[in-house]
């Protein structure tokens, strides 16, 4: 009896997606992803993060969906620690227009594993560069990545771990429809991407490698694929238990095109009501941070007895007039 391909059973995990240009959204200016970025904070919320930091743009991030992938929380659990995640720094809900000239406004959720303060989210939502970021400010130069080499490509690579990356490129489209890659652009490049596999990525961070941070709009989903597995190439087994320990460097934030900014307005991640972004500080409105509402100014002790000595004249006065001229008696 022939056995059946184990790897052909196995595809990669699809996050649910939301509509085209909804769902997550990943703040610029991140550190690298790295172990104990969510250590500072409770179990619960650091399991939350943890799940919607590996996502890929575009993603389904609502309280609903998060908690049907996470069965350990229910629904109110992923809530509350959506607003906990909101106070920390971490995510902030947006509406926004799709920019490019459109006015098609979208709701979506800015994520960033490196937390920020209310002052960076409401400079980065007015006006679309974080504090320090200005428009085409000039930045160092990054030296471009090694290139892989042609022999690692096509001969030290094992003919096994070849047919699993063309398995993983051929379900690409299933988890971001803009990356769907025809059956020629997956043999092509199924080398490269074995190189990923032979390295120990699995094939959850190839497909987060291939789909995280992409355009709105993918016009040669080949061609870009070709570029990240170049440019993100992970590095060497060897090299990184030899490589000494480095202080992590911010990725540099995209600057938005003259004009194409979009307009972006905060909403409460609790409930959603819209606001300025210091009307929501960590996000949240006064009733979802648990405030009382404020008191109204009432007038003041004098503004008081100045009314009261008022009310009293006016009710003397009648009273007065009616009772006539005081006799004289002599």
């Amino acid at each position: 009896m022939a056995m059946a391909n184990s790897s052909a059973d196995v595809r990669p995990y699809a996050p649910p997606m939301a509509a085209p240009g909804y769902g997550k959204r990943s703040a610029p200016g991140q550190l690298p992803r790295k172990r104990g970025d969510f250590e500072h904070l409770p179990p619960r919320e650091a399991s939350v993060a943890a799940h919607i930091d590996r996502l890929p743009d575009g993603a389904a991030i609502d309280t609903k969906t998060l908690a049907r992938e996470l069965p350990a929380y229910g629904q109110q659990a992923v809530r509350s620690a959506l607003n906990a995640l909101s106070r920390a720094g971490h995510l902030r809900r947006v509406r926004e227009t799709v920019g490019e000239g459109r006015t098609q406004w979208v709701y979506r959720t800015y994520f960033s594993r490196t937390a920020r303060d209310d002052a960076w989210w409401g400079a980065f939502l007015r006006e679309g560069t974080p504090p320090g970021e200005a428009p085409g400010a000039e930045r160092e130069p990054v030296p471009a990545p090694e290139p892989v080499a042609e022999a690692e490509e096509a001969g030290d690579v094992r003919p096994s771990r070849r047919a699993e990356a063309y398995e993983v490129l051929a379900a690409l489209g299933q988890a971001d429809p803009r990356m769907t890659l025809s059956a020629a652009e997956c043999a092509d490049l199924a080398g490269p991407a074995a190189v990923w596999l032979e390295r120990g990525a699995s094939p959850g961070q190839l497909v987060l490698a291939l789909t995280s941070g992409l355009p709105e709009t993918v016009h040669c989903p080949g061609a870009l694929a070709r570029r990240r597995l170049a440019d993100r190439l992970p590095p060497e087994a060897a090299a990184v238990s030899a490589a000494p320990a480095s202080t992590p460097v911010p990725v540099p934030a995209p600057v938005p095109a003259q004009g194409t900014a979009p307009r972006r307005v905060m909403e409460c991640t609790g409930c959603g009501r819209p606001g300025r972004p210091e009307a929501l500080p960590g996000g949240l409105c006064r009733d979802c941070r648990g405030l009382p509402e404020p008191a109204p100014a009432g007038p003041s002790a004098a503004e008081v007895r100045a009314r009261v000595e008022r009310l009293r004249a006016g009710l003397r006065a009648p009273a007065d007039r009616d009772r006539g001229p005081v006799p004289v008696f002599g």
